[in-house]
């Protein structure tokens, strides 16, 4: 099972990804701006989802909003 971002490319563990859209974090007051840079990404059990240290801490995100950097 692939991993792909948002525009068709397949993501590997240790990739750099952007983010394309705006994003709230759940349970915070932050934001995560598009065009924020998440390096060192690991891949999931889903295809979904890629885990990667943004705005200060690890967070999960859904590879629809992600574009290989």
């Amino acid at each position: 099972m692939e991993t792909k971002d948002s525009n068709g490319n397949v993501l590997h563990d240790g990739d750099s990804v952007t983010l394309i859209k705006d994003l709230k974090v759940k349970g915070s007051s932050q934001t995560l701006k598009r065009g924020t840079l998440v390096k060192s990404i690991r891949l999931t059990n889903s295809p979904a989802e890629v885990e990667g240290r943004a705005g200060g801490s690890l967070m999960v995100l859904r590879t629809e909003f992600l574009k290989k950097a």
